[in-house]
């Protein structure tokens, strides 16, 4: 039976209002992101996730409950107020993956001053007072600093390296070809040593083939000389 349309679009109503109940329950228990900032790069505010001030920044290690004990304080307050669009970022300052913020909760006058490494919220401060506020953000930055130092250091001696193996991979290129030269030079001067041997060898041959040859035409030609008088002998102008 075909059904009127004011019910179609209550149980249509129901249906959606199922739905997102069923939508919230699952966005309540599923985990914070995981999105790391990028030193550098500006992350959005609910890229970040919390973690407890006592414990030592580890990229991409949190203690869940750890980090659910702390949600119940300024921490849990800030990703509330960072997921629901309510605070405005005044300053941001990166060192490596060290990083701190100050934001502005204009409907209560409060600054939340935060150190985060990496994906994590390491240190959040509330503060009412615009002057404790900056001191604050300005004493995390200085720490960013000093953190960070070891991470550049490592990035700077990393970086070093690897143009140092790009230079000694370009040498050892540059060897290979020198050598393949040189050894390409080393043949074919032994190939012309043993052709200038030949050569030196056939000269000397064809020298005393000459010298022979030089012999025999002088004794032709003497032999010739006495015949051609033989010949003529008794002629008038015979040569004698």
């Amino acid at each position: 039976m075909k059904q009127s349309t004011p019910l179609r679009r209550a149980l249509l109503g129901a249906a959606v209002f199922t739905l997102l109940q069923h939508g919230a329950a699952a966005w309540a228990g599923a985990p914070a992101s995981d999105v790391a900032p990028v030193a550098g790069n500006r992350p959005s505010l609910g890229s970040l996730t919390p973690q407890p001030a006592n414990t030592p920044p580890l990229a991409g290690i949190v203690d869940d409950q750890a980090t659910a004990g702390a949600t119940q304080g300024d921490v849990g307050t800030l990703m509330q107020l960072i997921h629901d669009s309510q605070l405005v970022e005044l300053r941001t300052t990166y060192n490596a993956s060290y990083g701190a913020s100050l934001f502005f909760y204009a409907p209560e006058m409060t600054y939340y001053v935060v150190l985060f490494q990496d994906k994590h919220f390491w240190r959040v401060i509330r503060s009412q007072e615009d002057a404790r506020a900056e001191a604050i953000y300005a004493n995390f930055v200085q720490q960013t600093q000093r953190l960070a130092e070891v991470e550049i250091r490592r990035t700077q001696i990393q970086a070093q390296k690897a143009f140092v193996d790009r230079v000694i991979a370009l040498n050892e290129d540059r060897a290979r070809r020198l050598q393949a030269d040189l050894d390409v030079a080393r043949t074919q001067q032994a190939r012309v040593d043993d052709y200038q041997r030949q050569m030196q060898g056939n000269t000397r041959a064809l020298n005393a083939e000459k010298i022979q040859a030089q012999a025999q035409l002088r004794d032709l030609q003497n032999q010739v000389d006495q015949l051609q008088r033989a010949t003529e002998a008794g002629l008038p102008g015979s040569r004698r």
